[in-house]
Order: C-alpha cells, then sequence, then structure tokens
C-alpha cells in the first residue's frame, strides 16, 4: 500500500505540492510565532544576566524597576552598601524613551550607570568596539541594535551624548536595544523638570498660603528645591558576597531599610509570570488559531482526494482489499503532506527570523514538538476521508 499511495501522490503531484507549500508557509508562521516567545523569555533573562545584580532593591510595595515604576533616594546605596552579606551596591536608572539619530528617532532603553569600572553592577559585561564610559557627563555606550557607530552623537532630552562603545545583546524586556549613560546624566533626563515646569511649580507653591508662613523663613525654597531635584534613582543592583545566600541578605534590607528587595527567582517570575503573560496568551491564542486552521487544509485537501478516487476505492473493495489496508493508504498521503509542509516551514521560519524587528529565537525542543504536532493534526485530518473512503460500496465500480 505504501507503493499504491505514492503512485496516487505521484499521479497529484502539483496539488500535493502546492498544498504542501501553503500548509509550510502556515507551519512557518507557527514556528516564528513560538520563537517570538522563547525571544521575549530570553530578552527577560539576559536582562537580569547582564545587570550583573543578585538583589534587585527597589520602592517598597512596586514591582519595579522593569515592572513598574519605582522611586528611592540615591544616597541609599551607602548604608545598603554596609549591610551584612552586600559585596556591592551600585545605583541604576532605567528609561524607555526615544532617542535621537539625526533626523529620526530609535526606541531605546536608557541606562544610568554608577560611577566605577567595569564589573560594577548595571555596568554593560562586555564591550565588542570601543571602550567603556570614563567621563561623568556626555558619553555613552550603545547596543548595536540602536544602530549606532562608534563616534556617532546621540540626542537624550536636550543634551548630546557621543557613542565611545558599542556592545550587543543588551536588551530590555520588550526587546528594546539599551544605552548606557552615566548615572548623573540619566538622572536629570528622567527626574529633572524643564524650566517651564518649574516655574509653572514656583508659582502654584507660592499660590499656597501653608509654604508661606512668616515665622518659618526658607521653607518656600526647600519645599520647591525638594520638588524639582533629580536625586533619585529606580532601583539599588546589589550583588552579595559567596557565603552568603539571597534571602540571607534580602531580609535585614526588608526589614531596616522599608524597602523591597527581590532576588533572581523573583525577578524571573514578574518579568516572565507578569510582564509578558499577556502576551504569551495572545501568542497562545494565535498558535491555536493556525493549528485549527492548518487541520482544515489539510483535512479539506485529503478529502478532496479521496472523492476523486472514489471508483478506485471501489475496485479495491471489490478485489478484496481491507478496509485497514486503504485507511492507511489515506493516512499515509495525510502524512506525506504534513512532512512536506513540515519542511517548508522550518526553511520560512529559519531564514525568517533574523528579519523580524523582535528577537526571535528557534529552540530544537519546539521544533521536534512542532514535528509530532504536525503529523497528529495529518493523522486527525485524514479521519473523515476515511471514514467516507470505507462508506464506499463495491458496486460504484461496476455502475
Amino acid at each position: 500500500m505504501i507503493s499504491l499511495a505514492g503512485r496516487d501522490i505521484l499521479h497529484a503531484w502539483g496539488k500535493f505540492i502546492f498544498t504542501g507549500i501553503g500548509l509550510g508557509l502556515l507551519i512557518g508562521v507557527t514556528l516564528t510565532m513560538a520563537g517570538v516567545y522563547r525571544g521575549m523569555v530570553d530578552d527577560g533573562k539576559v536582562l537580569l544576566d547582564n545587570s550583573g545584580a543578585d538583589l534587585w532593591v527597589v520602592q517598597k510595595g512596586t514591582l519595579g524597576p522593569y515592572a513598574e515604576s519605582s522611586s528611592i533616594p540615591d544616597d541609599l546605596w551607602r548604608s545598603i552598601r554596609a549591610m551584612p552579606g552586600v559585596a556591592q551596591a551600585a545605583n541604576v536608572t532605567y528609561l524607555t524613551m526615544q532617542v535621537g539619530k539625526g533626523d529620526e528617532d530609535v526606541r531605546a532603553m536608557v541606562v544610568g550607570i554608577a560611577a566605577g569600572e567595569p564589573g560594577v553592577p548595571g555596568w554593560p559585561p562586555h564591550l565588542v568596539a570601543g571602550r567603556q564610559i570614563t567621563r561623568g557627563h556626555y558619553e555613552a555606550v550603545a547596543d548595536l541594535a540602536t544602530g549606532f557607530q562608534l563616534g556617532d552623537a546621540l540626542q537624550i532630552r536636550r543634551n548630546r551624548y557621543t557613542v565611545v562603545g558599542l556592545t550587543r545583546r543588551m536588551v530590555s524586556s520588550n526587546g528594546d536595544p539599551m544605552v548606557f549613560v552615566p548615572l548623573k546624566d540619566a538622572q536629570e533626563a528622567q527626574f529633572l523638570k524643564d524650566n517651564d515646569a518649574i516655574l509653572m511649580q514656583r508659582r502654584r507653591t507660592e499660590a499656597n498660603p501653608a509654604f508661606n508662613r512668616p515665622g518659618v523663613p526658607g521653607l518656600l525654597d526647600a519645599v520647591i528645591g525638594s520638588q524639582t531635584g533629580n536625586s533619585y534613582v529606580n532601583a539599588i543592583l546589589v550583588r552579595i558576597r559567596p557565603e552568603f545566600t539571597p534571602q540571607e541578605v534580602a531580609e535585614p534590607i526588608r526589614r531596616w531599610k522599608r524597602l523591597t528587595v527581590y532576588d533572581r527567582t523573583q525577578m524571573e517570575g514578574i518579568l516572565i509570570g507578569k510582564l509578558i503573560a499577556t502576551s504569551a496568551r495572545q501568542i497562545g491564542m494565535f498558535l491555536a488559531i493556525l493549528a485549527i486552521v492548518s487541520a482544515a487544509i489539510v483535512a479539506f485537501i485529503i478529502y478532496t482526494l479521496t472523492m476523486d478516487k472514489i471508483r478506485e476505492i471501489a475496485v479495491l473493495k471489490l478485489i478484496g482489499t481491507r478496509n485497514r489496508t486503504i485507511a492507511a493508504m489515506i493516512m499515509q498521503q495525510a502524512l506525506v503532506l504534513g512532512v512536506i509542509g513540515f519542511v517548508v516551514g522550518k526553511i520560512t521560519a529559519t531564514f525568517a527570523a533574523p528579519l523580524f524587528p523582535k528577537y526571535v529565537l528557534l529552540v530544537p525542543g519546539d521544533t521536534v514538538a512542532g514535528f509530532f504536532a504536525v503529523l497528529a493534526i495529518c493523522v486527525l485530518s485524514s479521519v473523515v476521508a476515511i471514514r467516507m473512503a470505507l462508506k464506499v460500496d463495491p458496486a460504484e465500480a461496476i455502475g
């Protein structure tokens, strides 16, 4: 019967090939969608790896600094650095914004890193060209995905920065490439208000009787200064000593500093379980829809092929061919169609993945699971055609 199924495929090879290509494009989209999800998960893990932190200290009651806003005073790192088990502690800010690139804008995450040297938490761990930031202002290290080159000028708010170093695969959880600048510059970009906003805030404060007490000199200036300053950061990245566990270091910080502290496992849960959960469900719905469409295509083409050879099937029954043999022939055709589609789909996904704006990670496990899923869909899709073939009356062969 393998020969019989093969002969039938060769007889209608054009229909098989073109249907396989169409099915393969759907399978390619399915594999790519799975790769997009894997890429989102990998982006989150890469973000945590590149931060160089064991603990993330953020504003109490928040999921910051990646999932939501967090703001803490920038002088807290000194007291945290003195806590037992802390090897290093460094301030950091994160701000996703449009970075000026000539006449165009590039979506990027601007990271403010504390003064120090490579190896300090928050610094880019490796460069592919150039050098690290050595000045306190107006230098930047950019990811290659931004399109910047060494020596290029980029615009952040009203300041211009010179790209002195390039790195690779430094991205946010959304896949946006990172741009590293000195902490003071990043604080100014994120927290410092512009001149018009400061003047408007000053007028509102002066009009408030609570801040114009005759017997309290300097109260108004103090209030205005606190409202327009930029002495805040989004998080403190902590690296612990080898002999301590994250829980041993985090608990005293939570108790005495009244801050929220996350370890690596908790931060992964936030990024993957909360930040990309909606996108994961959406991708899952697309995968389900694509699977249903693929099954419908296979079922339709196998049903059509079976209808075209009703008389041949009747002849087979008339000469005593068993139903099991006829069912196997139809199922083999469906499996061949699925294999052709999967090969086309895998080739399509492999060549299309680098063209996507987001990172697409095609893992072998998904490929193997997809192959067996396609075979299962083909087997199920052939059931309708098999049932119809088994009901054929042998008398139709001579009718």
